[in-house]
């Protein structure tokens, strides 16, 4: 079981980048999947999430408005499209997935989910 995180970078205030977590090994259709990001000095953070069975989705106060998650079951990816960076949005991005999480509120919880991928480095600048 692999989850492979990607399509960080740096990017200027005001852009947009589009993450990708793309599985081997499980299908995503069937697994809640996270984003989650850990700033240096911070703890892990909630970012969004999607659901398994009725792609029910949630976002963290900051992410509301500017981030969008979707779940592309085709090709057993999960993106998280992030409009209007900020500088504070800076961080190495993880994806997770979990098959047993069920509600809205245990998706934003980082001990929730089972398979983690290596997380993407982004970067926004001022």
């Amino acid at each position: 079981v692999q989850l492979q995180a990607s399509g960080g970078g740096l990017v200027q205030a005001g852009g947009s980048l589009r993450l990708s977590c793309t599985a081997s090994g499980l299908t995503l259709a069937n697994y809640a999947v996270g984003w989650f990001r850990q700033a240096p000095g911070k703890e892990r953070a909630f970012v969004a999430a999607v659901g398994s069975k009725r792609g029910t989705k949630n976002y963290t106060d900051s992410a509301k408005g500017r981030f969008t998650i979707s779940k592309d079951t085709a090709q057993n990816t999960v993106y998280l499209q992030m409009n209007s960076l900020k500088p504070e949005d800076t961080s190495i991005y993880y994806c997770a997935a979990d098959p047993w999480i069920t509600t809205a509120q245990a998706m934003g919880v980082r001990d929730q989910y089972s398979y983690w991928g290596q997380g993407t480095l982004v970067t926004v600048s001022s």
